[in-house]
């Protein structure tokens, strides 16, 4: 799949939500139009991590729409900033739809898809300069209590040379107001 039809695609996953989205609100009255607020979450995440020349920052805003207590979905952005003192920099951004289903009340399914645009400069000229798009399907699983979920999720297609991540097992902290 080139980048072109990758673009197309993912545009059309995002207007696809964000209409459903508009015509949840539009298709009731007055009355109850701002009952679709009342339905909306917002959170995200902050990162900061430094050590020896290294430093990195990461930012993730994210908005989710529960359709009732069982389901949500929503959208989230991702931007990151690493250096390393005379080796690399690289800048992040990128964007994420997920789905949450919690079967009890204390356990939340996710499936999230994201996508990253990864821009890696190497200060020397051992390491070839890097620009490319990065997908990631996650499936976790979490224990929530409140406003508060923590959990695991399983990149399904990671990849060594090109995952920003680790690992393909991410514990992760949801936070949503």
């Amino acid at each position: 799949m080139n980048f072109s039809s990758l673009f197309n695609c993912k545009r059309s996953l995002v207007t696809l939500v964000l209409l459903s989205f508009s015509f949840v609100s539009f298709s009731q009255n007055q009355d109850k139009t701002s009952d679709f607020w009342k339905h909306v979450r917002f959170g995200g995440g902050i990162g900061l991590s430094f050590g020896d020349g290294f430093f990195s920052g990461t930012i993730t805003p994210s908005g989710i729409y529960e359709f009732n207590s069982k389901f949500a979905a929503g959208v989230g952005l991702n931007a990151t900033y690493n250096k390393q003192d005379d080796f690399f920099n690289s800048t992040i951004f990128g964007a994420s739809v997920i789905g949450l289903f919690n079967p009890i009340r204390e356990l939340q399914v996710s499936a999230e898809f994201e996508q990253l645009s990864v821009n890696r400069k190497f200060d020397d000229s051992v390491f070839e300069d890097d620009n490319y798009w990065y997908p990631a399907l996650f499936m976790g699983i979490g224990y929530g209590n409140g406003n508060v979920t923590f959990g695991i999720r399983y990149d399904l297609l990671y990849s060594r040379e090109k995952s920003i991540y680790a690992d393909p097992y991410i514990p992760f902290v949801r936070v949503l107001f």
